[in-house]
């Protein structure tokens, strides 16, 4: 039994089966999604979904599923799996009798006498999927019935049955192209084995349904198109391929591209490769830009959780090369001094008050690794000085350096640090004023950029920024410490400090260039532990608010008011854990090794080998939002190389001894 494993005979429990969800992406861009019984419960499910750029440049589900008919003797068994209301159809769940996922998932299903197995595989650098059955054991002769179920829409939306359907097909060898509507690709569906046969008609299957949409408050129900079936002789041992994507192959090499792309995947064999596997998923290179995902099913790339997350996705796998190349993406796609936050194209947003800050933050990554100041301070310099300046000097519309060398945004940039969901377009947790970790970001900027400063003896710059960031450390403590009470405002606005308990703060505590002491530091790490810990991480919000919610769940209003006010983001682990590091260094590993180990649980809870994107307050913290999302992933690689940096540090002053 490998490491990611399930109880068999759960398997035919919905309950339990359909809570478990597969993503696999691709460097093209393209990803699959569906549970791990094959039956989708999201409008975001499917297994080819990828870009259209010629449409809108956003991802598309063009095959949504397959569903395969077992043949003997006249006699069919159905072993796909479809929700409609009040029932499943057909409802092949029944005959599975196991599931794995250490290396491609693999699903085993037992019909009478026969033994079949399905494995899927995204092609790492096409828009292709690739299905392997195999005929593990079998008594009379068998045939395999293939039905793909198409939906060729944008991912956000559903498919419904129109007039505007184009039911043609052409022959390729061993299969079909297809096109639903003008403007998509093709997609091309093609069989390894030559002798199948290829069954045209063309019919819609409606009133799918999605009770994951149902649950969140979204129209949950779809029609999908299903232009015929594929029937093929499969022998017992015989392995057959089933390959879809955006271009013709030739059927007969489908076995070999099989194997070789088998070959290449690292196994997910324990916790720390799954996160490896993970993290390699949030890549996508196209037209010669590597951009990060920030997570899946729904998310594209987003500004400042890319900078969040860059470090730990790259640097921690020793992968700096492709550091620096999602890194100068982001900087060809800058407004000025602003990084793109969301959208694309015209559509694109630069509203954020610290993307910029974290931007810095995660370049001073970069050279911790590296060790390179000079170079590093020679090629960035001129994005560096123009975002520092642009603090400075009041450029950015909703920001402002105040004389004593804090930061205060305005009002209007109330959504516009992390904690921004919104509801009827007013953010439901306004922070703005001089805040927290916002602050926090600024101080270590501008240090880290006099360091590089100073490796390059750039005398003007240092001179500039020397005076200003010699006044924020005490600045910073005038404004945020309560002192009353012993934390750090979340926030002070109009000469009003903010009292919610919440873990931004924290951030201050982690930086490499701290605007606090070392105590204050202690005092708030303890603080926050006592009011914020869970087991998956620390609340966004202390139980004792009137303001907590615990559980995040209901329609998108409801999950939005609640994504910050008590809801756990694993992001903010690594910055927790960074702090205990700062502050009581070796001596913090068993610390560490626990927030690390308590992450493990949840890698066969829902995103099957990787972390969701937020877990609810309340226990037992089940996970939620995203099914997998990058800066989770990045912190929990960040906090495993932290803690085998520690054990290196000991066994070399143990060797020195």
């Amino acid at each position: 039994m490998g490491y990611i494993k399930f109880d068999k005979n759960q398997l035919i429990n919905l309950e339990y089966s359909l809570h478990r969800e597969l993503v696999r992406s691709n460097r093209a861009g393209s990803f699959s999604s569906t549970t791990i019984v094959g039956c989708n419960t999201r409008k975001y499910h499917g297994l080819l979904i990828c870009p259209q750029p010629q449409l809108d440049d956003e991802a598309h589900v063009l095959l949504s599923k397959v569903d395969e008919t077992v043949i003997q003797r006249e006699a069919e068994f159905n072993i796909g799996i479809n929700k409609y209301h009040n029932t499943y159809n057909p409802k092949g769940h029944k005959y599975i009798r196991d599931f794995s996922a250490e290396i491609i998932p693999k699903i085993t299903f037992r019909v009478g006498g026969v033994i079949l197995t399905k494995e899927m595989m995204l092609v790492k650098h096409e828009e292709r999927i690739l299905i392997k059955y195999t005929l593990v054991e079998a008594k009379s002769p068998t045939r395999l019935r293939i039905k793909p179920f198409l939906a060729f829409r944008n991912r956000h939306v559903l498919s419904k049955q129109n007039i505007d359907l184009n039911t043609k097909y052409e022959n390729i060898p061993n299969g079909i192209k297809v096109k639903m509507y003008e403007g998509y690709s093709y997609l091309y569906m093609q069989i390894s084995k030559n002798g199948g046969e290829y069954v045209h008609v063309p019919d819609w299957y409606r009133d799918i349904e999605y009770m994951q949409e149902k649950n969140r408050g979204y129209e949950f129900n779809e029609d999908l198109y299903v232009p015929g079936f594929f029937e093929i002789d499969i022998k017992r041992g015989e392995s057959i391929i089933f390959s879809a994507g955006t271009k013709e192959v030739k059927p007969l090499g489908l076995s070999r591209s099989f194997n070789k792309e088998l070959s290449e995947r690292v196994p997910r064999n324990n916790f720390k490769n799954c996160l490896e596997n993970s993290a390699e998923q949030f890549i996508s290179k196209r037209d010669n830009e590597l951009s990060i995902i920030t997570g899946y099913p729904w998310y594209d790339s987003i500004g400042r959780f890319t900078f969040i997350a860059l470090p730990g996705l790259t640097l921690s796998i020793n992968k700096p090369d492709e550091f620096t190349e999602a890194f100068d993406t982001m900087i060809s796609r800058m407004n000025g001094p602003l990084f793109p936050e969301t959208g694309k194209g015209n559509k694109t947003t630069y509203n954020s008050v610290d993307t910029a800050l974290w931007f810095i933050w995660s370049l001073q990554q970069y050279v911790n690794h590296s060790k390179n100041k000079k170079e590093t301070w020679k090629k960035y310099k001129k994005v560096i000085k123009l975002i520092l300046d642009s603090y400075k000097n009041c450029n950015l519309q909703n920001i402002r350096m105040h004389d004593n060398g804090l930061l205060y945004s305005l009002k209007e940039a109330a959504g516009h640090t992390w904690m921004n969901c919104q509801t009827d377009g007013v953010c439901v947790t306004p922070r703005y004023g001089y805040v927290v970790e916002v602050n926090s970001l600024w101080y270590n900027a501008v240090c880290f950029a006099i360091e590089l400063a100073k490796s390059a003896n750039d005398k003007d710059f240092i001179k500039t920024w020397d005076s200003i960031v010699n006044r924020i450390p005490q600045s910073f403590m005038n404004v945020f410490w309560i002192n009353d009470k012993g934390y750090l405002a979340d926030f002070v606005a109009d000469g009003i400090q903010n009292y919610d308990i919440r873990p931004n703060q924290v951030i201050a505590a982690s930086l490499q260039y701290r605007p606090i002491n070392d105590l204050t530091c202690k005092t708030i790490i303890e603080f926050c532990y006592k009011q914020l810990h869970t087991a998956k991480g620390l609340r966004t919000l202390s139980p004792q608010d009137p303001k907590y919610k615990g559980i995040c769940k209901g329609n998108h209003i409801q999950r939005n008011c609640s994504m910050h006010q008590g809801t756990v983001w694993p992001w903010l682990s690594e910055h927790f854990a960074q702090a205990l590091f700062n502050i009581y260094k070796e001596s913090a590993i068993k610390q560490l090794e626990k927030i690390y180990d308590d992450f493990e649980s949840a890698i066969n809870e829902r995103g099957v080998g990787t972390m969701s994107e937020i877990h609810e307050g309340d226990p037992p913290h089940n996970s939620c939002g995203a099914i997998s999302f990058a800066p989770s992933v990045a912190a929990l690689l960040r906090i495993s190389n932290m803690i085998e940096h520690i054990k290196k540090t000991k066994k070399k002053n143990i060797k020195k001894k």
